[in-house]
């Protein structure tokens, strides 16, 4: 434990427990701690990352919140052994289908939802004319009783008259379409990125301020190539990987 990890900066405006919160997930990643599936003692830790016991502990808190650690009392913290879902990004897309082999359960629930005026990279998406009513819902997705996923999405809203209560009632994009007579769609595009989780995500995610999450944004068309969906999704970085497929 001679090893010390990069010197936090107590002026970047990142809080101090998540800095050392950080460093401690990637150092798991990079098998440089946790190894054996269980993490030193705190003294240990607070030498190594420089910080006092009470700043190691809330790092600590964190990532057990999160499901990268688990603390059991009177034996220790240990690494989260359940490994990442591996979410397929292809031009046949579903939640579903996407994780069947991989959870036992899974389901999407609405939050909220709401008629609106497209802003412009909704209405470029789709295919509309500026501030056209568009149908927003705000979803999240859960396998095996864990948030995995939190999305918005818009659909044309003449096109699609009372499709958020349709997706209500059977927690289905796909269920939802079909009402409308569109049996199949299809990715158009997708655009990946990270970012820390703003409050919304946060709280529905279950995660700790700072936590990260990977935002893809898509664009669904029906057979006819005309844009039906336009979503900005939400995973949590340590739950789910994304892997891009050339496959339909």
């Amino acid at each position: 434990m001679n090893e010390r990890e990069p010197a936090v900066t107590r002026k970047s405006g990142v809080a101090l427990w998540r800095q050392i919160a950080d460093q401690i997930r990637q150092a798991i990643g990079a098998g440089t701690l946790g190894a054996d599936g269980r993490l030193p003692t705190e003294m240990a830790l607070s030498e190594r990352f420089g910080v006092n016991r009470h700043t190691l502990r809330s790092a600590i808190a964190a990532l057990v919140q999160e499901g990268v650690l688990r603390a059991e009392q009177g034996r220790g913290t240990f690494v989260e052994s359940r490994q990442k879902l591996s979410y397929p990004i292809s031009a046949r897309t579903r939640f579903s289908t996407g994780l069947r082999e991989q959870t036992r359960e899974r389901r999407s629930i609405l939050l909220a939802d709401a008629v609106e005026a497209a802003g412009s990279r909704v209405a470029e998406a789709l295919g509309l004319a500026p501030e056209a009513p568009v149908i927003r819902l705000e979803t999240l997705s859960e396998a095996d009783g864990r948030p995995v996923s939190r999305a918005t999405s818009w659909f044309d809203a003449e096109r699609f008259p009372g499709f958020a209560q349709i997706y209500a009632e059977t927690g289905s994009i796909t269920l939802g379409f079909q009402h409308f007579g569109i049996e199949d769609y299809f990715r158009k595009s997708t655009l990946v990125s990270a970012r820390h989780a703003d409050t919304a995500d946060l709280a529905d995610l279950r995660l700790s301020a700072g936590a990260i999450v990977l935002v893809a944004r898509a664009i669904n068309i029906d057979t006819a190539g005309v844009p039906v969906q336009y979503a900005e999704t939400r995973f949590v970085a340590d739950r789910v990987e994304l892997s891009v497929s050339t496959e339909a």
